[in-house]
């Protein structure tokens, strides 16, 4: 008797073994309560090969990062990428360095614009991979006083409330 062979139609993707080949990094999750987003976009930026091995390894965090315009150019500040453990020692990066990003010469301008006349500030929302390509995800924002915050937190308990009554409701 022949035994016949079933093939499974899947195949595997090329790199699918890789740790973070598409999806969030690290995210800021403050940012949202903490400032009012007018106005978001994609930024690519500068990495040394060491930085983009420790992001897609996940080791890094942009919760204290911000960007800052200064000669027509776009630069994120405070954002910590951890040291790469298998970068020799002169292939380390420093891990809370400046870092340029990568935006059209006409959104720097008027971001930078935006930011300095209106009082507003442009901040980091979340890091991801996109296409094995890091890519943040930044917005300009305003500041909010705590009474605005009491009230957000005030619309999202009553938001959930009526979801769960609407739920219950449905059943």
């Amino acid at each position: 008797m022949a035994r016949s062979k079933r093939r499974s139609n899947t195949k595997k993707t090329p790199g699918a073994t890789k740790l973070a080949m598409f999806g969030t990094v690290a995210s800021n999750r403050r940012a949202r309560f903490e400032y009012e987003v007018l106005e978001e976009m994609e930024a690519g930026i500068v990495l040394k090969g060491s930085e983009i091995k420790s992001i897609r390894a996940g080791k890094a965090d942009i919760s204290n990062s911000y960007v800052r315009v200064a000669d027509g150019e776009a630069w994120l500040h405070g954002a910590y990428i951890a040291p790469y453990e298998f970068a020799g020692l002169y292939g380390q990066h420093e891990p809370l360095r400046d870092r340029k990003l990568l935006l059209r010469r006409a959104e720097i301008k008027r971001i930078g614009d935006r930011a300095a006349q209106s009082g507003l500030t442009i901040i980091v929302l979340k890091l991801y991979i996109s296409h094995g390509v890091a890519k943040l995800g930044i917005a300009l924002a305003r500041g909010r006083k705590r009474h605005d915050k009491r009230d957000a937190i005030r619309e999202r308990e009553h938001n959930r409330e009526m979801e769960r009554a609407v739920r219950r409701a449905i059943r």
